[in-house]
């Protein structure tokens, strides 16, 4: 008996730190288990919602504001004038050139007669369900810091995104699928990697899960290979009931580390994963019209057609927030149109446009907008000035985001950019703005979403924000 109560000085104040920190640890972990079983999570945490989940579309390396949906015809006018700042502003990659008109015609759309650009014409033919934010604004014109922004609220990493926030917040719709899915580009990540999915300080289990959706087996190692007879059915229930034990009594013993919980709970949901992921990543159950609608019988289409398609059979099933990138990080690619955007936004903006457009009609057709929110948006705009020949440089001043579905009004604008699409002018909305909107419509109070890191109640949307009711029904 007195060896049982032997120990040393580093164990004692371990155990000492450890048993409070599992205490904590148990209250966690209550807490979570009722948010996933409370009404709460289908009634909103603050008021009723109008949407539960949502499909958000991102444009890495800055879409041209004024070559896609702000027609400025005052460019046309004072083309080739060299009227732009007489030194490189900061963050600009050159110094500004001549004003220059954009090389695309635009047409008036809908009732609401909303200009589009020629390089979206079929996404041009749903203008009157979307509500757009004409005077989006960003604390900076450089892609890391601004991809940051407009995903977690902040220009520095260590923050959790809005897609971990909306996991911690409302917990998940289903239990056999994740909560929180990244739909990367083909071609490679977004700017800063894995940063913008990130959990940050919330608990790890909340973090996006990353899918290749162009690979064969878009989550790998659901099964084993057919060479390992051993693994059967009966043989991973012991070995999960074993790993069970000994990741539970690891974690017991290190309840301050979130990362072991959220492995447990990955493989656990890895499990549940094996029934369910094979049939919600099969598009070959689609019809042969589906698939051609998304473009996926198209090469310049195929990509990104294929993860809006797998973005609308996730939250059909219950996953509440699917995020899906257009572009990888670097100078090619991407919506980076620096050389000249004659040559490279029309092949860029011609990837999404049709799979885009598929998407809303059917979320539409098959009832889904009513109850979820579609987001297009990118981290800041370009300038209305030419870099080089016919490029556009990086611009923070201006761009846009346009929203659809559950709880937008439609059809309608809010704010304006200046007569250059150089500056926001009317209504400028920054990410916390946009963010507080987003939570607002998920029956969240984004001021109430709060947690506790280093002494500080943190927020989505720091201390900034308000809901731009405007755009809302």
């Amino acid at each position: 008996m007195e060896s049982t109560y032997q120990t040393d000085r580093r164990n004692f104040l371990w155990t000492i730190g450890g048993g409070l920190g599992g205490i904590a640890m148990t209250q966690m972990m209550a807490r979570d288990a009722d948010a996933e079983t409370s009404p709460a999570v289908a009634e909103g945490l603050h008021h009723a919602p109008k949407a539960r989940r949502i499909i958000q579309l991102f444009m890495t390396g800055g879409a041209s504001p004024m070559d896609t949906f702000d027609y400025k015809p005052e460019l046309e006018k004072l083309h080739g004038q060299k009227l732009g700042p007489s030194e490189k502003p900061e963050g600009f990659t050159a110094a500004p050139g001549a004003l220059m008109k954009s090389p695309f015609k635009f047409k008036q759309y809908g009732e609401s007669g909303r200009w589009v650009s020629n390089v979206f014409p079929h996404q041009a033919k749903w203008v009157d369900e979307m509500a757009f934010l004409m005077a989006m604004a960003s604390k900076t014109n450089v892609h890391g810091p601004g991809t940051y922004m407009m995903n977690s609220g902040f220009l520095l990493p260590g923050f959790p995104c809005m897609g971990a926030w909306i996991s911690y917040a409302l917990g998940n719709l289903t239990d056999n699928l994740p909560t929180f899915v990244v739909l990367p580009d083909a071609k490679g990540l977004p700017y800063n990697q894995r940063g913008p999915f990130s959990s940050g300080f919330l608990p790890a289990i909340h973090q996006g899960t990353v899918i290749n959706a162009a690979s064969p087996q878009p989550v790998p190692n659901l099964f084993a290979k057919e060479a390992y007879k051993f693994a059967t059915s009966s043989a991973d229930r012991d070995g999960l009931h074993l790993l069970d034990q000994i990741n539970n009594a690891h974690a017991a013993r290190r309840s301050n580390d979130t990362r072991l919980d959220a492995r447990i709970k990955s493989y656990e949901l890895a499990a549940k994963m094996q029934l369910s992921a094979p049939e919600a990543f099969d598009l070959s159950l689609e019809t042969k019209q589906t698939h051609q609608a998304y473009g996926l019988d198209q090469s310049v289409t195929q990509d990104f057609g294929r993860r809006c398609l797998l973005a609308r059979r996730l939250i059909e099933r219950g996953t509440r927030f699917v995020q899906v990138w257009s572009g990888p990080q670097g100078a090619t690619g991407n919506w980076d149109n620096h050389s000249s955007i004659p040559k490279e936004l029309p092949p860029i903006a011609q990837s999404v446009d049709q799979p885009i457009a598929a998407l809303i009609g059917d979320l539409k057709a098959r009832g889904l907008l009513e109850d979820t929110l579609l987001i297009w948006t990118t981290e800041f705009g370009r300038t209305p000035f030419a870099q080089g020949g016919d490029g556009r440089d990086h611009n923070g001043g201006s761009f846009v985001t346009w929203l659809v579905g559950a709880g937008v009004k439609a059809g309608v604008a809010h704010g304006k950019s200046d007569d250059w699409g150089y500056k926001a002018e009317e209504g400028k909305t920054y990410c916390y703005d946009f963010h507080a909107t987003v939570l607002h419509l998920l029956g969240i109070d984004h001021t109430r979403l709060t947690f506790r890191q280093n002494g500080i109640d943190r927020r989505l949307t720091d201390v900034h924000g308000h809901v731009v009711h405007e755009i809302l029904q």
